[in-house]
């Protein structure tokens, strides 16, 4: 199983304080999902690559098995295959064993060794 894409994804408590230095550091932002009046999730761009930006709020309302983990940051992996990157990885512990998502991915998040979470997406 090798990753198409890796991606950091950072949990936030508000995303609009945080624009200003990514920015800075060259990003711009690609795609925003605004919630109740601020933005709940955004992907980040530049030409070091893809960033990704969720509030805790957002991630509880979207993943509370997640989020119940309290995690700073999570990864974000596109697969060609959930299947096998799921066996690929067997001796993780599952969090959300499959789920198809609005935007067409579906996806399986996992708890790897060292208490870092997995997110496997397979777009179609």
């Amino acid at each position: 199983m090798k990753p198409e894409k890796l991606t950091t994804l950072l949990v936030v408590e508000a995303i609009e304080p945080c624009l200003p230095v990514w920015e800075a550091l060259g990003y711009t932002v690609a795609v925003r999902v605004p919630e109740k009046g601020t933005l709940g999730f955004v992907i980040l761009r530049s030409k070091l690559g893809e960033l990704m930006l969720q509030t805790k709020r957002s991630l509880a309302e979207d993943l509370p098995d997640v989020a119940a983990r309290r995690p700073t940051h999570l990864l974000y992996a596109d697969v060609s295959s959930l299947t096998e990157a799921k066996k690929a990885l067997r001796g993780a512990t599952v969090i959300v064993a499959r789920r198809k998502t609005f935007y067409g991915a579906t996806e399986a998040w996992l708890e790897l060794e060292g208490n870092v979470i997995l997110g496997l997406a397979e777009h179609q």
